[in-house]
């Protein structure tokens, strides 16, 4: 057996927005992983920038360990190569010097998906995360609980570096 085979993972294709004042609940989402509350959020509350600043928020990612940045945004995250093996791959968006929206695939345990978000100003900054493929947004709770449900199913293994 593979060391770190059963420690908690997330896997994730998905969006990080700043998550708008007020919200309503959309329909329900069904997936391979279960059934899950969306937001309806409107086309222009999607689009508001986040409060850090892009340099601001590099400078953070550059600060964990195995983490590689380029200026047009672009990052990828490794994990030691000792234990559990995971990758995020990322890609930042500014508008007026804010990161705009930030697009992350891949897997990882919890507590380095915090540091993660931390970088982009959480958990001050209250987000949202859309899922790429069916374009639904879920609050942070609901990702979480997808994140994982995912990761469990084994659908991180997808997504993890050889």
């Amino acid at each position: 057996m593979q060391p770190g085979r059963h420690d908690p993972l997330y896997a994730f294709d998905v969006t990080l927005h700043r998550l708008p004042d007020a919200v309503p609940q959309g329909p329900a989402h069904r997936d391979p992983w279960g059934v899950w509350p969306t937001l309806a959020v409107a086309p222009g509350d999607a689009m508001a920038p986040l409060a850090v600043g892009f340099d601001e928020a590099f400078a953070r990612l550059d600060g964990l360990e195995r983490m590689f940045t380029e200026p047009d945004g672009s990052f990828v995250w490794t994990s030691p190569r000792e234990g559990l093996s995971w990758q995020v791959d990322g890609n930042a968006f500014e508008r007026d010097g804010r990161v705009l929206l930030v697009d992350l695939k891949g897997s990882c345990p919890p507590p380095a998906f915090d540091r993660l978000l931390a970088a982009f100003g959480w958990p001050r900054e209250p987000i949202m995360l859309q899922l790429v493929r069916p374009a639904v947004f879920l609050d942070e709770a609901t990702f979480r609980r997808h994140a994982a449900a995912r990761g469990t199913a084994g659908d991180g293994e997808n997504l993890r570096p050889r």
